[in-house]
């Protein structure tokens, strides 16, 4: 069913900084073209968001005129028809700068058979997110090199990085080691899995291009990931009921030392007035195994058009004008994460937050997740395995075992 009342509606990723910035980007477009229609900005978290723009078809049926796509369902977005190819639409009048202002890490996964599908919204790779001031403290560090015999630093290693976890957590003073984001919503777990795997050496994919988690390399990584999820000597209470928002938000409320998530969540430290951190905050490569390399996760997020949009010309302009300069480092400055190369060496962004040049060097390492229209599908098996190895006692060679066999019956 399109949508019936003439507003022009667009689907947004939950998020406050995000939703600010979509406001003040629409309020600007209609100043500064005269348009005149009126936008409904929804705010969805990441299921609601999935279901209304795909599995509902919200996009292909009209129901939805721009829609935050993350790079994890593009593909599926691609082949079930549900956006719009904005070729014609850049010959015409490409954004500013198109293609060069923006990393060759941002352009790719939104192209497919020469059709770009999006422009990039919102970046920021997984990164370990740590509070210097802590790490830097003389007392603590004096109390780490008298309880360890070793210098306090950000950990290079996982059981360095449990280990200072334990160190740092002090429920009484409301201060715990880390953070996870553990709620179930196919994505968070998933992503926490892949990192663990790719830092051990692993591959998610078997020389037949087929997903196979049911490697010694994973059985590693998922056996470590449930002791120290389930360690509460180092782990924040909450970790369960946490999607990666919140976990980010209990970082910025100093309940948390240090943390695996995106980038995102160290800058809106800085910017947000409800930060407790502003100026404590920085980031660094993840932890890795013995004889492995560090490893990053590239997810972005992006502007699509629906298919069935009564509005196609109007949206286009309107994300055009979003992911401008201007637009792109005002996303920045309201504590989303800018895409172009100019916000990245900003250097009133590099004062406000001083580690936003290292995104180029967290880009080196960032892996991606492979582009399938299934991937939704295997990414709720991997999620039920990781929260099968945290709430129960199986072996991970049994869960991953198990987990493997149903992804062989939906794998391509």
């Amino acid at each position: 069913m399109a949508n019936a009342d003439g507003k022009f509606r667009i689907a947004v990723r939950k998020f406050p900084p995000f939703e600010a910035a979509m406001q003040k980007f629409w309020d600007k477009f209609c100043e500064q073209s005269g348009c005149s229609l009126q936008a409904e900005l929804v705010p969805l978290d990441l299921h609601q968001l999935h279901e209304a723009t795909l599995e509902k078809q919200g996009l292909a049926t009209g129901d939805w005129d721009v829609a935050h796509i993350n790079t994890d369902w593009i593909f599926e977005a691609y082949t079930s028809s549900a956006v719009e190819s904005l070729n014609t639409y850049i010959q015409n009048n490409p954004p500013e700068g198109y293609p060069s202002a923006w990393s060759k890490s941002l352009l790719g996964m939104q192209q497919f058979n020469g059709n770009i599908v999006g422009l990039p919204f919102h970046d920021g790779p997984e990164c370990l997110i740590y509070r210097k001031d802590l790490f830097e403290d003389p007392s603590e560090q004096e109390a780490y090199q008298k309880a360890f015999g070793k210098a306090l630093a950000p950990p290079e290693s996982w059981e360095e990085f449990q280990q200072i976890a334990q160190f740092f957590n002090r429920p009484e003073q409301n201060l715990y080691g880390t953070v996870f984001a553990g709620y179930p919503d196919g994505h968070n777990t998933v992503f926490d899995f892949c990192l663990q795997l790719w830092t051990r050496n692993g591959y998610l994919l078997n020389s037949k291009g087929n997903v196979q988690i049911n490697t010694p390399a994973a059985m590693k990584g998922l056996e470590f990931y449930r002791e120290i999820f389930r360690d509460k000597t180092a782990v924040h209470p909450g970790s369960s009921e946490f999607e990666s928002v919140a976990a980010g938000a209990a970082f910025a409320r100093g309940e948390v030392a240090m943390m695996v998530n995106w980038f995102g969540f160290a800058s809106v430290c800085e910017v947000s007035e409800d930060s407790k951190v502003k100026g404590k905050v920085d980031v660094t490569t993840l932890p890795k195994g013995a004889y492995s390399d560090s490893a990053s996760l590239n997810v972005y997020w992006l502007y699509t058009i629906g298919s069935g949009s009564q509005h196609k010309q109007v949206a286009y302009d309107f994300i055009r004008f979003a992911t401008n300069a201007e637009n792109d480092k005002l996303l920045t400055l309201e504590g989303g994460i800018g895409c172009r190369i100019s916000t990245w060496k900003d250097q009133e962004i590099n004062k406000l937050v001083p580690y936003y040049h290292k995104l180029e060097m967290l880009h080196e390492c960032a892996k991606s997740l492979p582009q399938k229209s299934n991937w939704t599908t295997i990414a709720s098996i991997i999620d039920e395995a990781v929260l099968k190895a945290i709430n129960t006692e199986l072996p991970a060679e049994t869960i991953l075992n198990e987990a493997q066999e149903k992804i062989n019956q939906t794998d391509e």
